[in-house]
C-alpha cells in the first residue's frame, strides 16, 4: 500500500536530531524522497543514513536557518536534486536562555528570534515560490504549546512560537487559493535533546511538567512526526491555517 507521501519530496530543516529527525524519518517510512537539513553536519549525515539503511532514499544539505542566502541555496539544490518540492516542515529551533522580561539579554532576545521567527519567515519566502511553479505543495512550521499558552521563563521563546502560529496564519489566507497549505505544529513537552538541555539547566522543571501534563509522559519524537506528515499529505487537504496542538492535554487546562 502506498504510503502518505508517496513519491512527493519533502524538505525538513533541524534534521539532525530530536523531532526533525522523527520527521525526516516519517516523511521517508511514507514513500517521501528527503532533503535532509542541519547546521550540524553530524547529526543531519546521520539521519540521512539513518533513512538509507531502511531503504528510503534522502540526501543531507547544510545551511544555516538565520541566513537568506544558504536557505536560497538550500531551496535551489532541493529542485537541482529531485526536481520539485511538495512538502516543507521548517523546524529548526533554539529555546534560548531562561529568564524574567527584564533579565532577558538582548542577544538573546535576537538569536531565539533570528532563528524561530526570522528563520521560518525566510524558509517559506523561498518554498512558496517554487511550490507556486509547481501548482501547489504543503508546509508546516514548528511552533509549540509556547504558541498557544505561555511561560513565564522564557519571553523570547513564548514570542517567537506566538509568532510563528500568526505568521502561519497569515501565510495560509495568502496561498489558500494558489494550492499552498500552511499549517503549524505545536508540541507539548518532547522527549528531544532541547528539551533534555531545559532539564539539564532546571531540573526541578521535570517533575513539575509532569504534573501538568494531564498525559503523564513526554510525547516521543515521532509521535510529533506523524502528525507533521498527515497535514502534508492528502487525507489533510482541507486543514490549513491550523495551529495542531499535540500535547497530553497540557494547554487546555
Amino acid at each position: 500500500m502506498a504510503g502518505q507521501v508517496e513519491g512527493k519530496v519533502a524538505l525538513v530543516t533541524g534534521a539532525g536530531s530530536g523531532i526533525g529527525q522523527a520527521s525526516a524519518l516519517a516523511f521517508a517510512r511514507e514513500g517521501a524522497r528527503v532533503v535532509v537539513n542541519d547546521i550540524s553536519v553530524e547529526g543531519g549525515e546521520e539521519t540521512v543514513k539513518m533513512i538509507k539503511n531502511a531503504g528510503g532514499k534522502a540526501t543531507f544539505i547544510k545551511a544555516d536557518m538565520t541566513r537568506a542566502d544558504e536557505i536560497e541555496m538550500m531551496i535551489r539544490k532541493t529542485v537541482e536534486t529531485y526536481g520539485r518540492l511538495d512538502c516543507a516542515h521548517n523546524n529548526a529551533g533554539i529555546d534560548g536562555d531562561t529568564a524574567l522580561t527584564a533579565d532577558c539579554s538582548r542577544e538573546n532576545w535576537d538569536r531565539v528570534i533570528a532563528l524561530n521567527l526570522t528563520g521560518v519567515f525566510l524558509c517559506m519566502k523561498y518554498e512558496i515560490p517554487q511550490m507556486l511553479k509547481q501548482g501547489g505543495g504543503a508546509i508546516v512550521n514548528t511552533a509549540s504549546t509556547m504558541g498557544v499558552v505561555a511561560h513565564q521563563n522564557v519571553p523570547a521563546y513564548v514570542a517567537s512560537k506566538h509568532a510563528v502560529v500568526g505568521l502561519t496564519k497569515s501565510t495560509a489566507l495568502g496561498y489558500v487559493k494558489s494550492g499552498i497549505r500552511v499549517n503549524a505544529i505545536c508540541p507539548g513537552n518532547t522527549h528531544t535533546p532541547l528539551f533534555d538541555h531545559v532539564i539539564e539547566r532546571l531540573p526541578e522543571v521535570y517533575n513539575a511538567l509532569m504534573a501538568a501534563t494531564p498525559i503523564g509522559r513526554l510525547a516521543q519524537p515521532v509521535e510529533i512526526a506523524n502528525a507533521v506528515v498527515w497535514l502534508c499529505s492528502d487525507a489533510a487537504s482541507y486543514c490549513t491555517g491550523h495551529a495542531m496542538v499535540v500535547d497530553g492535554c497540557y494547554s487546555i487546562q
